[in-house]
Parts: C-alpha cells; structure tokens; sequence
C-alpha cells in the first residue's frame, strides 16, 4: 500500500491491506466466480466492499459516496479491480486520518449513526476484512485474515453488528464450537470458514 493510505489506525491498515493483496491475486477469469455473499459474484464482492470504504469516507468528509448501491452491486466494472479498489482505500484512509482517537461522535454510514472513533474504524476495518476473505476463499487464495486482525475485530462485531442484521448488512450468526479466533469471527458474522463455491 501506498504511505498516503496508511493511518495511525492499525486495524484499518490491516484490514486494507488485506482487501488489497486479495484483490491484487485474483486472477482475470475469476472474476464472476461464486462468492460466499449469496448470490454475488467476486466483482460484486469488490465493489461492495470498495463501495462501502467510499462510504465510510463520505460519512466523514461529506464528500460523494459510492457511484452505486453497495447493496445492489451491477457486476460490471469500468475500470481495473486494483484501480476500484485502491480509489475507495485511499478515500477512506484519508477520512480516518482527520478523526482522533478521542473524538466520541465520529461520522459513520451505519444505521446507527455517529459512534465512539475506535468502534467507526473499527466498524470500518471489520468491513474491509470481511469482504477480503469473501474475496481470497471465493478465488482459492489463503485467507487474508490473521489471529491478530481477527482478535481485534470480533469485540466490534459484536457491538455493531446485531443491529445490522435486520438490514441485511450481516447473515444470522452461525452455532460455533471453537477455540479458533478465526473461525469464530467468521461464525459469528454468519460466514462457514470451510465454504467452498
């Protein structure tokens, strides 16, 4: 990644550069495979999670958000994948640059609006991480998701995400017994950690 997209937000930079080596190894006939997102394809993967990064970022500077519905993703991409991708890390590594670690009241495009900064770009990061691993498993990479970043992740997921369920955002969690941080993270936000298309 590029020094203008890191931040002083670890966990984001983790999960970005997640999003960014996985997007940078899929191969060009892979791109309308299946996904672990019921009935998305790997592009619509990537420009979701591109496009919620944007929002992440509009939220904050009051700039445009995405081109298009991060929910309703088209599948088709008028630029590279890297350039999609890129774009929206920039977009959102800059925003997050401006918000301080004690700012209470940080914007967030989430239902429940503003939230503590931490839990934002950690709201943020979880986003970027999830997708990256839809991304690598769908394209038969290795998972882009470490003890380190999972064990960061799962205290944001589970303050944020049972709202969100009713939007959508997140499948029903799944019944998990484990002692993998990984694995559990995955069950938790609904995903199988043996998925397969």
């Amino acid at each position: 990644m590029s020094e203008n997209t890191v931040t002083d937000w670890e966990v984001l930079n983790s999960a970005h550069q997640a999003l960014r080596t996985t997007v940078l190894g899929v191969a060009p006939e892979d791109w309308n495979r299946p996904s672990p997102c019921e009935q998305w394809t790997v592009t619509q993967v990537l420009q979701h999670a591109a496009g919620d990064q944007v929002a992440y970022a509009a939220a904050i500077t009051g700039e445009p958000g995405p081109s298009e519905n991060p929910f309703a993703p088209s599948g088709h991409l008028d630029e590279a994948p890297l350039a999609v991708v890129d774009r929206a890390l920039q977009a959102s590594a800059n925003a997050w640059a401006t918000v301080g670690e004690d700012v209470q009241d940080a914007p967030t495009p989430l239902p429940q609006g503003p939230m503590p900064a931490w839990l934002g770009v950690g709201a943020c990061a979880l986003d970027a991480a999830v997708h990256a691993w839809d991304i690598a498993v769908a394209t038969g990479q290795p998972s882009p998701l470490t003890l380190t970043l999972a064990r960061s992740l799962m205290p944001i997921a589970t303050t944020i995400v049972e709202p969100l369920r009713a939007y959508g955002a997140y499948a029903p969690a799944l019944e998990a017994d484990t002692d993998d941080d990984v694995a559990a993270l995955l069950y938790y936000l609904g995903r199988r950690p043996d998925w397969t298309a």
